[in-house]
């Protein structure tokens, strides 16, 4: 039988899910809701009203129970790194994108 703990994905592992549940899916729990939001600000929020935007988040904060529990054996926390990593270099592209168009400059 293979032992639970090396079936474990990094952030399950690092907050050790395995010798201790409640507190470590709570960790797990908010990590992956941070990075969600994380995620959401930067490839989908647009600009709305308070308690449109609160709504948002409270239905994040359902759908992040879910992937709490998909993230204990696979890489959800992870993924959400990277895509926060390539939303972070497509805003950082955009905006030398338009600041270049603004001044006329082209590299």
């Amino acid at each position: 039988m293979t032992d639970v703990s090396e079936r474990l994905s990094f952030f399950a592992a690092l907050y050790k899910v395995d010798q201790n549940p409640e507190a470590g899916m709570w960790w797990l729990y908010i990590t992956i809701f941070i990075l969600s939001a994380v995620v959401f600000q930067l490839g989908f929020a647009k600009r709305l009203p308070l308690l449109k935007t609160a709504v948002i988040y409270v239905f994040l904060a359902l759908g992040c129970t879910i992937l709490t529990f998909f993230g204990v054996f696979l890489p959800v926390g992870e993924g959400l790194i990277v895509a926060a990593l390539i939303l972070t270099i497509y805003k950082i592209r955009l905006h030398r994108s338009k600041k270049e168009q603004e001044t006329g400059v082209s590299p």
